[in-house]
């Protein structure tokens, strides 16, 4: 098992509870279905999956509530493959006609220790050269220069992170002494990472013309932050769906 430690920092996050319908709710901490979607927009292939092993809290969990404009629709994937064969359909979406307004609770000034590792999926590519040692140092490569091919973000796309840096270590003398004080937390149960019923593998098999399944399913887990560290690995083995 090859394995990263990272800190990241940034302005604000939002970790959106599921249960709550139309307003946006943040967990009090990271969910690792979400830092594992950070962390592809870092690097992914479809021969890696991220695990996420520990969190760390540094700073305090502090909320703040405002009201943030989002578009009610997503762009459909069939217009926008119409339109790249240059045979018609307009996939914008003007968002003066598509607007809303939503109440959200997010978190502010966080910054988190994360520690995780990558697995093999046994999916090959068509070089047919997937190898851990090469995946390895690639996300090395990246994590040291910074590199992404899209902003990572907290949560939502709205809060990129602001500082993300490779340690060898976690300096926990650097966790507040707001979060030491609260000890043994239980959070309840939290989302895990959400499963999509395809695996995120072509239902025909076809990458050149995909079809995917909309059909997904929420893993949770019931995690314990104790003085600041949130040992998901130990408690991976308590996912309920």
């Amino acid at each position: 098992m090859r394995g990263f430690k990272i800190i990241v920092e940034g302005d604000y996050a939002l970790f959106t509870r599921p249960e709550m319908k139309l307003e946006r709710v943040s967990y009090d901490v990271p969910s690792p279905g979400a830092l594992e979607g950070m962390l592809k927009s870092i690097y992914w292939k479809p021969a890696i999956r991220y695990v996420i092993d520990k969190i760390i809290i540094f700073n305090p969990i502090d909320f703040i509530n405002v009201r943030r404009n989002e578009v009610k629709d997503k762009i459909s994937y069939a217009k926008v493959k119409s339109q790249m064969k240059g045979s018609g359909g307009d996939p914008c979406i003007f968002t003066s006609e598509e607007r809303t307004q939503r109440a959200s609770m997010l978190l502010k000034n966080v910054r988190y220790g994360i520690e995780f590792h990558f697995e093999m999926t046994g999916i090959k590519s068509e070089r047919d050269d997937e190898d851990e040692k090469k995946h390895f140092n690639i996300i090395k490569r990246r994590l040291e220069k910074g590199q992404c091919f899209r902003t990572p973000c907290l949560g939502c796309a709205e809060f990129p992170v602001k500082k993300l840096e490779l340690t060898d270590s976690f300096d926990l003398s650097q966790i507040h002494s707001e979060i030491l004080s609260m000890g043994d937390v239980d959070l309840g149960f939290m989302s895990y990472r959400v499963n999509f019923e395809d695996k995120g593998l072509p239902l025909n098999g076809d990458w050149e013309n995909p079809i995917f399944s909309d059909r997904a399913m929420t893993e949770y887990y019931r995690p314990h932050m104790i003085n600041g560290v949130i040992d998901v690995n130990r408690y991976r083995e308590g996912i309920k769906c």
